[in-house]
């Protein structure tokens, strides 16, 4: 199933996707294919799988430390696609995205990257330091293997260039719900909302929402946002994934409970899309 069909899906469920975010290989390769198989079982409608890099921009103080963990732990992007292609052989209704810098795709080359995402049942790329000024070489490659390439649009993003972007952008738009990096916070900015409409008026392609979303109780405000397609989830989880690395009988319990409550949050908006 790939992204358009899943937005579809949920649209007509009156459904928000619940998309959560891991960094493969975080603890190992191992822990890795159970957690995202346990993201599956228990409600995640979307899964983003980042790649390890050792610099990356975007990304707050937790999720720095779990790509040094993976890293650590031997990560590379042949075992990445590795894990990937394990994981989607059993995983149907589920899609994958790739959430990854720049400097590793161009290492690795832009038509061997995009090529091995679809033979690893990958179906979107997030490249959060790709300017879309720079982006055709590789959009030209993602679109030859049938891969979304993601975009994101924050709040200091002015109408003209989110007006590049969207002549650009396939699969869905990732707008930034707060400033500054990656992180669970307790409030999120009322902008936040206003984002969603601001874009929605000049496009219909999906929005999801991400940085920051931590709590059940975030995803009931967005909810009644009838332009937002889903929400986007990565701090929390790895948070569960940190405190528990002792003990992953724990960890996965608690990533199952964490997801259940989230999924459950997006629910019952069948009113609301009216």
């Amino acid at each position: 199933m790939n992204l358009q069909e899943k937005f579809n899906e949920l649209k007509k469920a009156g459904e928000l996707a619940f998309m959560p975010y891991i960094a493969a290989g975080d603890p190992d390769k191992k822990t890795t294919i159970k957690i995202l198989n346990a993201l599956i079982e228990c409600g995640a409608d979307i899964i983003e799988l980042g790649m390890p890099f050792s610099d990356p921009i975007a990304d707050g103080p937790t999720i720095q430390k779990a790509s040094e963990r993976a890293l650590n732990a031997g990560m590379n992007t042949d075992i990445y696609f590795e894990i990937c292609k394990k994981v989607n052989s059993t995983n149907t209704r589920v899609p994958v995205i790739a959430m990854t810098y720049y400097n590793i795709i161009l290492h690795y080359g832009l038509e061997k990257f995009s090529k091995n995402c679809s033979e690893s049942g990958i179906y979107g790329i997030i490249v959060p330091d790709l300017p879309v000024e720079e982006s055709e070489p590789l959009l030209k490659a993602c679109k030859k293997y049938n891969i979304n390439l993601i975009f994101l649009i924050a709040q200091t993003t002015t109408d003209e260039r989110i007006e590049k972007i969207i002549e650009h952008a396939d699969g869905f738009l990732y707008l930034v719900s707060v400033l500054g990096v990656t992180g669970a916070r307790s409030e999120i900015d009322a902008m936040a909302n206003e984002l969603v409409i601001r874009v929605k008026n000049k496009t219909n392609i999906p929005l999801c929402l991400g940085f920051g979303i931590s709590k059940p109780s975030q995803v009931e405000e967005f909810k009644s946002n009838s332009e937002l397609s889903g929400v986007i989830v990565g701090s929390a989880i790895v948070n569960i994934i940190e405190k528990n690395l002792s003990n992953p009988e724990m960890m996965l319990a608690e990533l199952e409970n964490f997801v259940r409550q989230m999924k459950t949050a997006t629910r019952k908006r069948k009113e609301i899309l009216a």
